[in-house]
Formats: structure tokens, C-alpha cells, sequence
């Protein structure tokens, strides 16, 4: 087996004639070519610089051999929690950090930066579980459950999609039938980040008279079961499962009071929309800032490849988009901050971003040629992580759909 190094100071960038385990260097810089860091307040920058921090110290060298064994680090749960991860935005009486929505975002950013199902665990803890206990659940439902999930002493998960609906979840299959004293569930979810090791689900179901209700089920419930998916190729340092409801018995102080309809689910997808809009820039800058210092590093026909004219053009290009989405999460935080943000404004940053941070990735890999696909490099890990992340919480077919409504005033759903 023999090792070459490529001319670069810090050793970061090797090729390989055989296989060698190594331990990737995270020399990862921001880029913030229009200042945007002025627009954000100490505050805002100290909840980033100290998750950026903890991703480069505890994601970053261990992730690609989880990746590569397709498994979630669950060490990494207590961690997440310490950093404020779990809930960021929840009020402090509930266990939450009680942050505004631009800190929420920049978080997101630095965990997806890492990894898209590191931070895909945490946006379902807060946004699709800690959130709907807090906004429609009650006062004893909220102090049972939130303290717990923001410390990550419990973990939870979201069921909305069916094997059969998943863009049109208002014909969702899955049943509550009012028993008494108590609901009984009958269904199926699938699709569910945190389902093999989540100790709670939020689940989403039609009652007798149609209406979509929102309950929590626990683990330990007789009936209830989480298979775990298998042979995916993308998040695969992500846990996904299923939930299987067999006659499960719902104590009817597990159902949500303040909600009913698809206006529940909805709220909540609209929550991790909106931090997702911020994770894909994470991605796209690690994309590009592997790329960048690659093709500063790696020799050909005499000089470095970012002398090349068509090399520039994927850098310059990259780092355009990214600055574009920065600036769009900017105005999307602050307008959700203000409570003026609306579904539409979030389902564009969502859908243009993840998508950005897909063509970024694609750009990348090229930039760095067959290493590219290596897992000594984390670019093929975000694309294929990314892959998923266009389509989960809304596909990218649909956030479009969603931007064609409200512009034209016409539905083209029915």
C-alpha cells in the first residue's frame, strides 16, 4: 500500500493507490462575502461560533465512519442537548434556550454543515416534536414531556407520512377510535427520522368524525412497534424507521387540545422547513470550502487547477449562490422573528436552498475529480444527504406548486 501526498502544508488533501483509514482535518471556514455577519448580533454569532466549535470537535472526526457504517452516532445526543440544540426556541420554563429564530437558523446551518442527519435529529426534536407539544399540547403535557426531550434524556419523532401519502397527508389512513375512557390506534407511518430509538411519537390521525388529531404515543405501548429502515444510501448517519400501530391504547390526556386539521402538521412542517432552508446552506459550504482549498492545493500540468479559467467559474459560481441564500435566510429569520413570516416565503427558501446546496455539491465533486466520491472527503456525503433533504418536508415538486398558488391565485393541486 503506498500513501501520496499532495503538495499542501497541512497534509489534508491525500490520494490513495491502496486504502488507509485516516482522520479528516475539519479546516473548514466560513465564507461571508457580502458582511452578513453585521446583520447578526453578538448573541446570534456566539450561538454559532459555539456549535461550529462543538461540530468541528465532535461531528466532523467521526461522522464518515458512521456514515460509511450507516449508522447514527447516538453518543452524540447528550452533546446536542448541552449545546441547546433540542428546542432552541422553546421558553426557558419549558427547558428550552428561549433563542430568536435567526440563532435557531444559524444553528441549523452549523449542524447540517456536519451533517445532514445530525441536524435532521435535532430539527425533529424541536421543530416536529418539542414544537407541537408546546404549541397545541397542554399545560401538563408540556411540562411532562419538554424539559425531558430539551434535555435529550427522552428522544422523540414525527409520524405524518403514510406508505400511501406522503405529499397529500390530509388522505392519511391512519385511525383514532374513541374507546371510553381511552383512544385506540390502528395505522402505519413511515419515512420517520428517529423512529428506532425514539421513546415518544407524535403522531397524527383521523378520529370517528374525520378530523386529523394530533396525540403522543410512548414506547412501551402494547401494539406499538418502529422497525428500522435499511440499504439507504442517503442519511446514512441518520436513523429511519417506520411506526406500526396495532390496537395501541392512547390515554386520551396523550391527545393534543389545541389543534385539529392538517393546520397541526402543517405548523410544524412549516418550523422545519424553515430550519432546513438554513441547514442546506451549511452543506453548500462545506461543498464549496472543500473545494476551494482543493483546488488550490492539487497540481496539474504545472500549477494549481484554480488557475483554471472553467475551475474559477464553479467557485465563483458556488459562492454567488450561497451569498444569494444567506441573504434569503437573513430576511426569512427576521421576518419570523417579527411574526410576519408567512408558509409561501418559507417554502421558497426551503425549496431554492436545498437545491442550491445540491447543484453546489454536484460542482464540488468535480472540482475534486474521482476523490470526489471518497469518504476521505465529505462532498459525496452531502450530496447524497441532500438528495433526501429535497424531498423530505415538502418535495422540491411541491414547494413550487406551493410558490405557483399564491402568485397566480390558483390551485394546482386540484
Amino acid at each position: 500500500m503506498t500513501l501520496e501526498v499532495l503538495t499542501c502544508t497541512n497534509k489534508c488533501f491525500p490520494t490513495f493507490a491502496g486504502r488507509k483509514k485516516i482522520m479528516r482535518a475539519d479546516l473548514f471556514q466560513s465564507p461571508d462575502y457580502y458582511g452578513v455577519d453585521e446583520l447578526l448580533t453578538e448573541e446570534q454569532k456566539l450561538v454559532r461560533d459555539s456549535t461550529r466549535a462543538w461540530v468541528k470537535k465532535e461531528v466532523t472526526p467521526i461522522i464518515e465512519e458512521y456514515c460509511q457504517k450507516a449508522e447514527f452516532p447516538k453518543h452524540l445526543i447528550k452533546g446536542l442537548a448541552s449545546i441547546g440544540a433540542f428546542g432552541p426556541f422553546i421558553p426557558q420554563e419549558y427547558g428550552g434556550a428561549g433563542l430568536d429564530y435567526i440563532s435557531y437558523g444559524l444553528m441549523m446551518q452549523e449542524l447540517e454543515r456536519g451533517d445532514s442527519g445530525i441536524r435532521s435529529t435535532a430539527s425533529v426534536q424541536g421543530s416536529l416534536v418539542m414544537f407541537p407539544i408546546f404549541k397545541f399540547g397542554s399545560e401538563e403535557q408540556r411540562k411532562k414531556y419538554l424539559p425531558r426531550l430539551a434535555k435529550g434524556e427522552i428522544m422523540g419523532c414525527f409520524g405524518l407520512t403514510e406508505p400511501d401519502h406522503g405529499s397529500d397527508p390530509a388522505g392519511m389512513m391512519t385511525r383514532i377510535k374513541d374507546n371510553g375512557d381511552h383512544f385506540i390506534l390502528n395505522g402505519a407511518k413511515m419515512w420517520i427520522s428517529n423512529a428506532p430509538f425514539a421513546d415518544i411519537a407524535v403522531v397524527w390521525a383521523k378520529d370517528d368524525n374525520g378530523e386529523i388529531r394530533g396525540l403522543i404515543a410512548e414506547k412501551g405501548m402494547k401494539g406499538f412497534t418502529s422497525p428500522e429502515t435499511h440499504n439507504k444510501w442517503s442519511l446514512r448517519a441518520s436513523a429511519t424507521g417506520e411506526l406500526v400501530f396495532d390496537d395501541v391504547k392512547i390515554p386520551k390526556e396523550n391527545i393534543f387540545p389545541g389543534v385539529k386539521g392538517l393546520k397541526g402538521p402543517l405548523n410544524c412542517l412549516n418550523s422545519a422547513r424553515y430550519g432546513i432552508s438554513w441547514g442546506a446552506i451549511g452543506a453548500a459550504m462545506d461543498c464549496y470550502d472543500t473545494a476551494l482549498r482543493y483546488a488550490k492545493e492539487r497540481i496539474q500540468f504545472g500549477k494549481p487547477i484554480a488557475s483554471f479559467q472553467l475551475t474559477q467559474k464553479k467557485l465563483a459560481e458556488m459562492l454567488t449562490e450561497i451569498t444569494k441564500a444567506q441573504l434569503l435566510c437573513w430576511r426569512l429569520g427576521t421576518l419570523k422573528n417579527q411574526n410576519m413570516v408567512t408558509p409561501q416565503q418559507i417554502s421558497m427558501a426551503k425549496r431554492n436552498n436545498v437545491a442550491m446546496a445540491l447543484n453546489i455539491g454536484r460542482e464540488a465533486r468535480q472540482v475534486l475529480g474521482a476523490m470526489g466520491i471518497t469518504g476521505e472527503y465529505p462532498v459525496m456525503r452531502h450530496i447524497m444527504n441532500l438528495e433526501s433533504v429535497i424531498t423530505y418536508e415538502g418535495t422540491h415538486e411541491i414547494h413550487l406548486l406551493i410558490t405557483g398558488n399564491e402568485i397566480t391565485g390558483i390551485n394546482a393541486f386540484e
